[in-house]
């Protein structure tokens, strides 16, 4: 029998808590994504970058989307429960509510250890990722120095105008280029222009030169200043473009964010910078609680989930994401604070992960004490304010009625 629990418990937190872990997720990076879409624009870059640039800021994101997903897992599964009185039949037979949360903290223990290889190896890696795709667009290394509608300055005296790309600026229509050679005192030798109805950028052998192929276009070309231009028109043109030379990237580990777990702690023991130890344990700490903060998640869900006696109400649903998130929010406050040296970095996590835990377990017992209702008394609050609040908007919208009676009869 308590197999079956534990397989039923299994499904129902499953469910939830992957449906959850996905909305939080794209909730999280949804705003993101919209200044991405406006950056790349503006920058002239392939929209597929948006896409590789969001996929190195999920593990940033998930860091807390798996917390809110395993709580609300959790929560809704025994607020389903709850609410169809099995919880009741399951403690009436003599299951407790520590057998009850074995399941759930199996869920917690796996998530943790996937949460402590994101934020302790994967988020400083494609931070530094990220932070690469940022530089590359704005040098133009990602093809951004070529807008639509602009002049762009290729270099060696090679201008290029687009009018349209598509396919990610794989397909360029109506294309303006004008190309001018110069001799070593500068003066103005032979001039190129040609206009095509579409063109592609070709790799070559030679890592220092690209090719743009133009087709079905015409082709001026003027010898020297004064000459008779000669004017072609052809189906297919090649002209080499030296590509400008990029500055290279940085390395990475700049910053503690683009740190793992093993570098920080390195940091922490060995540097000779009071800023530099004081700023890598600052982060540790907070990497570190990311992980343990797992352990808590069962108490506080299953304290939320179980509304007072006669109620249906989502109140403890609310409270739990404020709570978690309002306890994320502390913690990243404490972070940077830490690293200015205004607070103990060590305390600046660890006592708000204790406050966060004993009032976890303080609601646990709560609930497991009998006609304990942890939330009861919210519950109750938040009635009251409901109430009154529906009251005064009843009497506004009376009042309103008998202005308009009042009108129409005048």
């Amino acid at each position: 029998m308590i197999k079956r629990i534990d397989r039923y418990l299994f499904g129902l937190i499953l469910v939830p808590l992957i449906g959850t872990l996905v909305v939080a997720a794209m909730l999280l990076v949804l705003d993101r994504m919209l200044r991405l879409f406006d950056f790349v624009v503006n920058e002239g870059g392939p929209v597929s970058v948006v896409w590789r640039m969001l996929g190195n800021l999920l593990p940033e994101y998930l860091s807390l989307g798996i917390p809110i997903g395993v709580m609300l897992g959790i929560l809704l599964a025994f607020r389903r429960l709850a609410m169809s009185s099995e919880l009741d039949s399951l403690l009436a037979v003599g299951v407790s509510y520590g057998r009850l949360l074995r399941v759930p903290f199996l869920f917690a223990v796996v998530f943790a250890v996937v949460n402590f290889g994101i934020v302790g190896w994967l988020q400083p890696v494609t931070r530094y990722a990220y932070e690469n795709l940022r530089f590359e667009l704005r040098s133009g290394a990602l093809g951004a120095s070529i807008k639509v509608g602009e002049f762009a300055d290729l270099g060696g005296g090679m201008t290029l105008r687009v009018e349209e790309s598509r396919k990610g600026g794989a397909d360029l229509r109506g294309l303006f280029v004008r190309a001018v050679a110069r001799d070593k005192d500068g003066k103005i030798g032979q001039t190129i222009a040609a206009t095509a109805a579409r063109g592609t950028f070709l790799a070559t052998d030679d890592p220092e030169y690209i090719l743009l192929r133009l087709q079905d276009g015409t082709l001026v070309h003027s010898p020297a200043p004064g000459s008779t231009p000669r004017v072609l028109a052809f189906a297919q043109h090649d002209l080499p473009i030296r590509l400008p030379e990029m500055a290279a990237f940085r390395k990475r580990g700049e910053g503690n964010l683009e740190a793992v777990l093993p570098e920080l702690l390195h940091t922490m023991l060995h540097s000779e910078s009071a800023a530099e130890r004081r700023g890598a344990s600052a982060t540790f700490h907070r990497r570190i609680i990311q992980c343990l903060v797992m352990f808590t998640l069962p108490f506080l869900a299953l304290a939320m989930a179980v509304p007072p006696k006669r109620s249906t109400s989502a109140l403890g649903v609310f409270l739990s994401i404020i709570a978690l998130v309002t306890f994320h929010k502390f913690t990243e406050y404490g972070e940077r604070m830490g690293q200015l040296g205004r607070i103990d970095p060590v305390l600046a996590q660890w006592v708000p992960f204790v406050l966060f835990m004993g009032g976890s377990l303080w609601l646990y017992h709560v609930l497991g004490r009998p006609g304990g209702q942890p939330i009861g008394a919210l519950d109750r609050w938040f009635g009251k304010i409901t109430a009154f609040v529906s009251g005064i908007a009843g009497k506004l919208v009376k009042r309103q009625r008998w202005s308009d009676d009042v009108l129409s009869a005048g």
